[in-house]
């Protein structure tokens, strides 16, 4: 009897990684070993990559918040303060949008915490 090995399962198996390589400069994009070993490091990359952007944007809105008070005499941490005071539940993506790109209610809103 003939050996039988599963070459469609394994051609299959190097075309995923190989299409997922496609791009990459040099044997990285053509020779499965080393693109293997490329896309599995890209895959961590990419998992970290996306907790990064998570802090990044937080830090990006508080940096907007920050700028828009501190024209109306107020710090950052004052602000908030005084939103959980008054018991206002906008988060920081929905208050640096307003900072952005409605000045005028973000004005408004600031006078109503102060």
């Amino acid at each position: 009897m003939p050996r039988s090995v599963n070459a469609v399962a394994s051609r299959a198996r190097r075309k995923r990684i190989l299409d997922q390589a496609k791009g990459f400069y040099g044997k990285r994009k053509n020779v499965y070993t080393v693109a293997k070993n490329i896309v599995e490091k890209g895959m961590t990359y990419s998992y970290v990559g996306r907790k990064l952007k998570k802090r990044e944007y937080r830090q990006l809105w508080i940096a907007r918040i920050n700028a828009g008070v501190r024209e109306e005499g107020i710090t950052y941490s004052q602000f908030i303060h005084k939103l959980n005071v008054k018991g206002i539940t906008l988060d920081r993506k929905v208050l640096a949008d307003l900072a952005m790109n409605n000045p005028e209610s973000f004005k408004a809103l600031v006078q109503s915490v102060k």
